[in-house]
């Protein structure tokens, strides 16, 4: 029984062995999809991150990337790109599906995947820098500086132009940097920088800017077998045909940081902190505004510390809200309108990027900003009307009520006020139960003196 058993071991043991997921390296026969369906952001960097760690570890054959993306933030490009290229396991990138691109960001990724792979009826490229935006009105161009000093020699301050050619030609470093790595076409991908180029998926193949096109995955993986690809140095054979794929899905906490880093619901997280925090401080004891105003104020700073913004512009809208409270609780005009134009000119500072996807919308914007100005405003006319009506409570409100008199001595005696025994002092002779009328109250003592539409009645007889 023993012997039978060691020989069924050996057999599995055997086609184990022998079978086409195992090589010599001991990788799994397995191919991990990761996708990117849109913006390219802080989300999108942390799962393509992730997924090829998992790909690591599982030892998997090849990892396909299949893009449809508009393009995306620089930063996060840059830490994909740093990954991919990293990897111990081949990634595939696959543009798809068909009618899908690879525009601005998307197309870098592309030239750094170890295969690059398009579906029909998909296209590529578009990948100027969009980083630096257009120039404000009224700044000077190069020439205009030229023109005003009469002499190229002299030195003149960076214009936007200038600051635009560099992010250019460090775009286009990478992305011939890219290309000769794995033998693409380089002046193509730097066309694709400097004019915005394009190209379909067939005009991409016969232009060598990718290496084969496919239907499908089961296509794609049909078509690189056996394809030899350089992975961190190291050649290596790829045995793909026939492999079963596995989707990755991202995680809950890459989906929720993939909504926070949007920056319009970062902008309106942190508007709601602060209007948290503030209510929960004219109202000590709350607790729920306090609680969730700390927690989207968090959020929102958490989010923006992840996008390339201008710190000058933060600080401004901050600014702005803090006029826009102080002005509902002290109603001045000025600082409402001050901290409403604060928070404008921040919202336009804020983000330095134009990248797709990653724009603030000047709609959410300008709603936020007429709410706040308008709950400010509305708030400080309620509070400047509440000021002005008359005292309701406390010795101001007894000023002009009546009271009776109880007994009087002098100038001095008691009355009774409002349902209660009050000690008075007033000028006059007063009888005990004669109609008086409070003028003014000191401490614990009321000053009163005879009703006034008593002495105007006197005052009419003949």
């Amino acid at each position: 029984m023993r012997l039978a058993f060691f020989a069924a071991a050996l057999v599995a043991a055997a086609v184990a062995l022998l079978s086409p997921g195992a090589g010599e390296e001991g990788r799994s026969a397995i191919a991990l999809l990761i996708e990117i369906d849109g913006a390219i952001g802080p989300a999108t960097a942390r799962q393509v991150k992730e997924g090829l760690a998992t790909a690591g570890e599982r030892r998997a054959e090849v990892v396909i990337l299949r893009l449809n993306t508009p393009g995306g933030l620089e930063t996060s490009m840059r830490e994909i790109i740093a990954d991919v290229l990293a990897s111990p396991v081949p990634v595939v990138g696959y543009v798809a599906p068909s009618g899908g691109h690879a525009a601005s960001a998307g197309t870098y990724i592309l030239y750094a995947t170890h295969v690059a792979v398009m579906a029909p009826g998909t296209n590529i490229g578009a990948a100027t820098p969009v980083e630096i935006g257009t120039p404000l009105p009224g700044l000077p161009s190069d020439g205009d500086r030229s023109k005003d000093t009469g002499s190229k020699d002299e030195k003149a301050p960076p214009s936007q132009d200038t600051m635009t050619a560099k992010a250019t030609n460090d775009a286009v470093a990478l992305i011939r940097s890219l290309a000769e790595m794995h033998g693409r076409n380089a002046d193509w991908g730097e066309k694709a920088v400097r004019e915005a180029a394009s190209l379909s998926a067939n005009a991409a193949l016969e232009a060598h800017v990718i290496d084969l096109m496919a239907r499908d995955v089961t296509d794609l993986l049909q078509s690189i077998d056996g394809r030899k690809v350089d992975v961190a140095g190291s050649p290596r054979s790829l045995a793909t045909k026939g492999l079963p794929v596995e989707t990755l899905k991202p995680g809950w906490l890459i989906r929720f940081l993939s909504v926070i880093t949007d920056p319009n619901v970062a902008v309106l997280l942190m508007l709601l902190g602060i209007y948290g925090l503030a209510f929960e401080f004219m109202s000590p004891g709350a607790v729920a505004p306090g609680v969730i105003g700390t927690i989207s104020l968090l959020l929102g700073l958490y989010a923006l510390n992840l996008l390339p913004i201008d710190y000058t512009g933060l600080a401004l809208m901050l600014l702005g809200v803090i006029f826009l409270i102080v002005e509902a609780i002290n109603p001045t005009v000025v600082l409402g309108t001050g901290g409403l134009a604060a928070f404008l000119l921040g919202a336009v500072m804020l983000f330095k990027v134009e990248a797709p996807g990653y724009r603030l919308s000047w709609t959410i914007i300008g709603v936020a900003a007429a709410l706040l100005a308008g709950f400010s405003f509305a708030t400080g006319r309620f509070l400047w009307s509440a000021r002005r009506a008359p005292a309701r409570t406390g010795a101001q409100a007894m000023h002009g009520q009546p009271a009776e008199i109880l007994d009087w001595s002098g100038r001095s005696g008691h009355v009774l006020a409002q349902g209660e025994r009050w000690r008075a002092e007033g000028e006059g002779a007063f009888t005990t139960g004669e109609r008086v009328e409070i003028a003014d109250a000191r401490d614990l003592t009321l000053i009163v003196r005879r009703r006034r539409d008593l002495t105007q009645s006197l005052g009419e007889l003949p």
